[in-house]
């Protein structure tokens, strides 16, 4: 039941995941970096610290008194993951929401669940999976061969869109509701966000002994309860504020340099409606490691939670792609390529959640 409780819990958060770009679809008359940091204020600076604030006492306390080195690494892995999340942005612009978050989550899947793993094999830590652990045990093979079958799933999905590019130019791809697509562009923006976004899972790791402390305090006023559901909720907050100083930074060089910055008071822009499309587009975003966070507290941070989470983002963003009909007017060859990546995503799913049952 813990492992089935883990998988809804990530579905939930891959959910969120998937859908946060939808409503910033519907802003209208902003630039990008105006609606990207307006929706970026409420994921990374005011969500977290409510949230924490909710669910763990004294998180500030837990924050002040964590030693420098879990602080400044898990700030640190937040600043390299926040250039992969604006990147994410650009790239789903110029790939559109499935293809683009097919690529990217694919990468950001592979690089944050096998890298630490590989770490802590040479670098031991006590209720570390290590990579070995992949080779020698049923579920670790399991696990192995889920992650193997995303790939091609994800690599399915990328052919899919090569072969969109290819059909859909000029006034077709403006049917397809995608004016921006770029593909050789938008690949190489993927490649760079997917390897940088796998270092909120690093991140998560360094700040692992800020919510070790907020279970350890749960769990001595409810023995016998099992693990806090909440515990990760604190390390979300020094991450993120990682995350938001890169994003800051380069969204106000672009109001800058794009003379974009009336953006945020123009009358002529359904301003109200912006800005509450670009809240629930951030809370939204932030609610996917709200539910992480309770995930992992039943499957471990290890690979299976992370993979789990990413390949549910990918299925719910691809799944986004077809209602949106991003894949208009493309054969019928194109379409069931796209469509046989996500039954093979699907599939992974089912079987790193198997894995967790073997471990019961």
């Amino acid at each position: 039941m813990q492992a089935l409780a883990g998988v809804i819990f990530h579905f939930i958060g891959g959910f969120a995941s998937g859908s946060f770009y939808v409503p910033y679809k519907k802003v209208k008359g902003w630039a990008w970096e105006s609606f990207w940091i307006i929706g970026g204020l409420f994921s990374w600076l005011i969500v977290p610290p409510l949230a924490a604030y909710l669910t763990i006492p004294g998180f500030a306390d837990i924050i002040r008194q964590a030693d420098v080195s879990t602080f400044g690494y898990s700030y640190l892995f937040g600043l390299l993951w926040g250039i992969g999340g604006l990147t994410y942005g650009l790239g789903v612009r110029y790939l559109g929401v499935s293809l683009g978050s097919s690529i990217i989550l694919g990468l950001t899947m592979v690089f944050g669940s096998l890298v630490p793993s590989i770490f802590y094999y040479f670098n031991g830590t006590e209720g570390k999976d290590t990579i070995d652990l992949f080779f020698t045990t049923t579920s670790g093979i399991t696990v192995l061969a889920g992650l193997a079958i995303c790939v091609v799933g994800i690599f399915l999905c990328g052919k899919a869109g090569v072969l969109k590019e290819r059909e859909l130019t000029g006034a077709k791809a403006d049917a397809s509701g995608n004016q921006d697509y770029k593909f050789r562009l938008g690949l190489a923006v993927a490649i760079v966000s997917g390897v940088l976004s796998a270092c909120f899972n690093f991140g998560l790791e360094a700040g692992k002994p800020m919510a070790n402390v907020a279970n350890d305090i749960w769990k001595a006023t409810n023995p016998g309860e099992g693990e806090f559901l909440f515990q990760n909720n604190v390390t979300y907050v020094v991450v993120l504020w990682g995350g938001l100083t890169t994003n800051f930074l380069w969204c106000m060089f672009l109001n800058a340099r794009n003379k974009t910055f009336g953006d945020y008071a123009n009358a002529k822009t359904p301003l109200t409606k912006n800005y509450l499309l670009c809240a629930l587009a951030g809370t939204t975003w932030y609610l996917q490691f709200f539910f992480y966070g309770m995930g992992e507290s039943r499957l471990g941070n290890g690979a299976s939670s992370w993979i789990l989470h990413m390949a549910f983002i990918i299925l719910i963003a691809n799944s986004w792609g077809v209602i949106l009909k991003e894949w208009k007017g493309v054969s019928k060859r194109t379409y069931r390529t796209i469509i046989a990546g996500i039954a093979l995503i699907i599939l992974s799913i089912v079987l790193v959640g198997l894995a967790r049952t073997l471990e019961e």
